[in-house]
């Protein structure tokens, strides 16, 4: 009921062991980058990534060389698309969004929030979450690449950060 056999239990041990450090070693070779949260692509490969080290510990029909193999190959893949991306402006724009501004200087962007699919209260939970009790503190809301919110505050005199900013 519990398990079929302890040669089960032992073979979860040793190739979860194995494969987990090989997952850390492609990891480390790969870079920083590789597991950074900055778009969609990457979340994709993070869970990806995790998926196939589940089934390489988990299922006896994968063995660990096929299941290091694919960890291989995912990051392999990942670092190729990242450093197309950087040298690419085509290959960046398809696989990353741009942030977009939503609010700026008081005002809600509508139809910037629409685009992106977010409503007035997403935009003031952020700018409470920075610690603001009103939007008069707030020079800008930025929805980034990777979902999050970065609330600018009204006392910046240069905001060189909003360059490269959709909508404004």
């Amino acid at each position: 009921m519990f398990f079929d056999n302890v040669g089960g239990l032992v073979r979860v041990i040793v190739v979860g062991l194995l494969a987990y450090t090989s997952l850390i070693v492609v990891l480390r070779v790969s870079g920083k980058r590789t597991l950074s949260k900055m778009n969609a692509f990457d979340l994709i490969v993070t869970v990806a990534l995790g998926s196939t080290l589940a089934s390489v510990i988990t299922s006896n029909q994968v063995a660990l060389a096929e299941g290091v193999l694919a960890l291989t190959l995912l990051i392999s893949l990942q670092y190729a698309v990242a450093w197309l991306s950087v040298r690419s402006e085509k290959v960046g724009h398809f696989v990353k969004s741009e942030p977009r501004l939503l609010f700026y200087r008081g005002e809600f962007l509508r139809d910037q929030m629409r685009r992106e699919r977010v409503v007035e209260a997403e935009v003031r939970q952020a700018i409470r979450l920075q610690g603001s009790a009103s939007t008069s503190e707030v020079e800008a809301v930025v929805l980034e690449t990777d979902g999050s919110f970065s609330v600018m505050s009204a006392t910046d005199q240069d905001p060189t950060a909003l360059q490269g900013v959709q909508g404004r």
